[in-house]
Parts: C-alpha cells; structure tokens; sequence
C-alpha cells in the first residue's frame, strides 16, 4: 500500500495573500491544526500553521511589552505586524510522494516530528495530505485482508507461484506461514513481501525449498 491509497485528496488549503484571519477562521471551523499553501496553478509554496499563530502572538506580546520607545528604534521585523499568510509560513516544507511507501511516509514524519506530510507530485503539485492517523489506519487492517494479498496479490501475481503449497494463517496482524516452495529464492521474495506488507505486525515463516538457486554457478565445472 503506497500514499496515494490512503491520504486525503480533498485538500484544503489558502494562498499567500490569503489574510491571518481568514486562515485562522478557516483553521477553526475545520478542525484542523495546519493549512498547505498553494500559488495560483496548484504548486506548493509553502504551509501555516498553529504554531505559526502562537508565535504571533508571542511576537505581539513582546512588541507591547517593549514600550513606545523600544518599538521606534528597534528595526527588527516582527511577526506581530503580519496580516497575510505569506508573512508567516513556513517554506521548507516536508512533502512525500503519492508513489512513496507508507513505511516511507511514517519515517519522514518520526524523523521531523511532523504530525502530517503534503503530498506532491514531481511538478510540486499539491495532490493531497497524509496524517499519523492515516499511517496507523493500515495497521487495523483486517487478517482476512493481509491473507488475501499475500495469497493472490504476493504468491499469485507477483511470484507467479500456487498459493496452496502453502499453508496460511494470520491472527491479529501476526502471519503464520509454513509449507515448501520450488526455489530458495521464492522464499527470501516471499518472506521480504511478507514483511512490507500493510498491517502486519509480525511473520513467521516456517518455509523450505526444493531447489537452492543461490548456489547455481558457483560449483565447479567441468569444462577445461
């Protein structure tokens, strides 16, 4: 399972001149923490979020804090007179691919601590958001589901092997496997599929081969 099968397409977002107040209106009425920021033919420029309202509001605090003298010889430009999105957001964003994995997904926002990636194409095009929630969603996948796949989407498509030389069980998202297969190879494939698999929180694969494939070209050959 990849990005594009589980984020949200239906994305809502602002532009650079939309005003802090619309987008914060925007934020509340939603129910949402952040909002992605698009220029006029879709691209994404940038994302505002909560914190970027909290440290307004700090910049704000200390702006009034400072006295009127403070304020006419300090030179500094301050948060507390933004009024638009531009102003604010964040432009190095963290984005995923809609072809990425969402192993993928899952290590970019642990290593960032981000809640939630914007999905964009290699154009930069915004074409949708995936969350923590998201990624956690295919871990409460059905066992029917994960057997399913491994059976006709792994051994059948992929392998082009029988699933009934195999027996199959999955409980709870832990996959019992056991049985023989044709080469060493369909099982180290077999296993590694296995494992990648969405929902899945464990394998044991219990499974022999006829033929060891790997050694093929290292004995010794007769020709002079």
């Amino acid at each position: 399972m990849r990005v594009v099968d589980l984020m949200a397409s239906d994305v809502i977002s602002v532009r650079k001149e939309t005003t802090l107040r619309d987008a914060a209106r925007l934020m509340v009425e939603k129910g949402i923490s952040g909002l992605p920021v698009t220029d006029v033919d879709g691209t994404l420029v940038g994302v505002i979020s909560e914190g970027d309202f909290l440290r307004k509001e700090v910049d704000r605090g200390d702006l009034m804090g400072r006295g009127l003298l403070g304020v006419l010889f300090d030179n500094r430009d301050s948060l507390a007179e933004a009024e638009t999105v531009a102003e604010v957001m964040a432009e190095n964003v963290f984005t995923v691919s809609p072809d990425a994995t969402l192993v993928e997904a899952a290590r970019t926002m642990t290593t960032h601590g981000v809640k939630r990636l914007p999905v964009v194409t290699r154009e930069g095009k915004l074409v949708g958001v995936i969350s923590r929630r998201d990624v956690v969603a295919a871990f409460t996948r059905p066992d029917e589901l994960i057997e399913d796949e491994i059976r006709e989407d792994i051994l059948r498509r992929l392998l082009f092997l029988d699933p009934a030389l195999l027996d199959i069980s999955v409980k709870g998202g832990v996959v019992l496997i056991s049985g023989e297969l044709p080469t060493r190879t369909d099982t180290r494939l077999l296993e590694a599929m296995v494992q990648r698999t969405d929902g899945v929180i464990r394998a044991e694969i219990n499974v022999t081969w006829k033929v060891d494939d790997t050694q093929v070209g290292n004995e010794p050959s007769n020709l002079p």
